[in-house]
């Protein structure tokens, strides 16, 4: 893809956020609502796009853990707090070649994880899990060598221990394992047909009204050296 083409030639080892969801969304993932901007006056135009409330993130290939580095503003509701965040992401960015994307507030209280890693003996193979800030710490995942036939991605989703997160609870209602199954089908086509792919890291794929959305993701690429 030319997306993948064009980061390779400008020596990149990885795609932006945006250009990360831009990927997924060409290949029928459901991404977040969003808009990349570069300065204040598209700032305001872009809000009229996505409507309040929104999330401003700090968006560069360089720079791949946001959070850490204050770079994302949550539940913002008016165009003051637009703008004090806009300045202060700008500000914390340190005159790294950036954009700021304006993202839709999706809600929702399960985060799970899902991507790929490109195993040196077996290939793409694509991992799903227990996602949100603590996935590193939980380490509730499962594998499976691509490509996937969907018994696969339905195995994958019982094989965690956080397992019961899938079913109707505490009012919420069951995740949509169809579409969730699909997703995971889809990463894995995305790795058989993207040989220059060396990992995807969807997280959080938060479940919103039962569905999964891709609300953050990074896609890692081989190093050409």
């Amino acid at each position: 893809m030319d997306l993948i083409k064009d980061a390779l030639d400008e020596g990149r080892t990885s795609l932006s956020e945006y250009e990360s969801k831009q990927l997924l969304s060409a290949y029928k993932i459901p991404v977040t609502k969003e808009v990349l901007i570069g300065n204040r006056e598209s700032l305001v135009e872009a809000i009229e796009e996505i409507g309040y409330p929104i999330v401003l993130k700090g968006c560069s290939p360089d720079i791949a853990h946001k959070t850490e580095k204050g770079l994302i503003r949550v539940d913002i509701r008016n165009e003051d707090e637009a703008l004090t965040a806009f300045q202060e992401i700008n500000a914390g960015m340190n005159g790294t070649e950036n954009s700021v994307i304006v993202q839709e507030l999706i809600r929702g209280k399960r985060e799970l994880v899902a991507g790929l890693t490109r195993d040196p003996q077996f290939g793409p193979c694509v991992m799903f899990g227990l996602g949100g800030i603590f996935t590193e710490i939980l380490n509730d995942v499962s594998f499976r060598v691509a490509p996937l036939e969907k018994y696969d991605a339905l195995e994958m989703m019982q094989e965690i221990r956080g397992r019961k997160i899938l079913d109707a609870v505490r009012g919420m209602e069951t995740v949509d394992l169809d579409m969730l199954a699909d997703i995971m089908l889809t990463i894995g086509k995305i790795g058989m047909e993207n040989e220059k792919i060396k990992e995807i890291d969807i997280n959080p794929l938060i479940i919103s009204n039962g569905k999964p959305v891709a609300v953050d993701a990074l896609v890692v690429l081989l190093d050409q050296k």
